[in-house]
């Protein structure tokens, strides 16, 4: 059996992206590592190029920047990586810059991979997700932060990154038909520098469109207001994926939340606690049908 790792990254350095403790995060369970680099000037390229691991293969990319209309850029630039990788390889284990898997998963996810492997009904693994939000204390708990999404998919040309690269589907637009398996990923594109984050955000909305840039601008905040766009968490007791450790040690901003104080309308409030007492996310929109 064949793994192999793929992402794309513009901008790593600039907004702070976690990605060579992603790349690292998976390296030990994949045979290759695609990363298409983006057009960019902060050093990124040199960034990954620091990893200095044989199974790691650099593409160059340029981000067609018209492509705002739903964050299609995004999955554009995923398909590009998922275009190099090897033939032989059964599966792709896909990855942004902002998400890590916890060592204690690996073994679980090769042997998903395994037990699955020649069940050509199972074209993807789905995983479960930890949205960290303002620092590396918090996780979202809210509907507003997706449950779970496909991160492995088999290596077939008829799969193709889905809208704005959250998930996958078929290229005749089908749901991929997936199994749940017992791992995470943890996705930690809501915990920087508040400075960072609002620079970020900016540009991140501008992959959407240019009014909603121009809107966000228009605010002239000085940093993200992470308490304003907060309406729920909880605090975060656990061990995070060790490749975290030296980033969460250098961490160089305070922000405290209670957890207490919810943000909901009535509708999202019932639908939380339905969540909460049953663990089930009932009407939750699901890219991915499970088998």
């Amino acid at each position: 059996m064949k793994i192999s790792g793929f992402t794309f990254v513009r901008n790593a350095v600039k907004f702070d992206y976690p990605v060579v403790e992603s790349i690292t995060s998976i390296l030990p369970i994949v045979d290759e590592f695609i990363i298409s680099v983006g057009n960019c000037d902060d050093g990124t390229l040199e960034l990954i190029q620091s990893v200095n691991s044989p199974k790691i293969k650099i593409f160059h990319s340029v981000w067609d920047d018209s492509l705002r209309e739903g964050g299609r850029v995004l999955a554009a630039e995923t398909d590009k990586a998922f275009a190099h990788i090897s033939p032989d390889s059964d599966w792709a284990f896909y990855l942004q810059a902002d998400e890590v898997v916890h060592e204690d998963d690996l073994p679980v996810i090769v042997k998903a991979a395994e037990q699955h492997l020649h069940n050509k009904k199972v074209e993807g693994l789905l995983f479960r997700y930890k949205h960290f939000y303002g620092t590396y204390d918090y996780i979202g708990d809210s509907r507003r932060w997706y449950d779970h999404e496909i991160r492995i998919v088999r290596n077939i040309p008829a799969i193709r990154s889905y809208r704005d690269a959250q998930g996958f589907r078929t290229e005749e637009n089908r749901k991929l038909n997936v199994k749940k398996i017992n791992a995470s990923i943890w996705h930690y594109g809501w915990v920087r520098h508040p400075h960072k984050q609002l620079e970020k955000l900016n540009t991140f909305y501008s992959l959407w469109s240019k009014e909603h840039q121009v809107a966000e601008k228009l605010e002239e905040q000085e940093q993200f207001d992470f308490f304003k766009d907060a309406d729920s968490l909880q605090l975060f007791t656990g061990n995070h994926p060790a490749v975290m450790k030296k980033r969460i040690e250098e961490k160089n901003w305070q922000v405290k939340f209670d957890v207490t104080k919810k943000k909901f309308s009535f509708k999202d409030g019932l639908l939380y606690r339905i969540e909460k007492i049953t663990g089930k996310r009932f009407f939750n929109y699901k890219n991915y049908k499970i088998i």
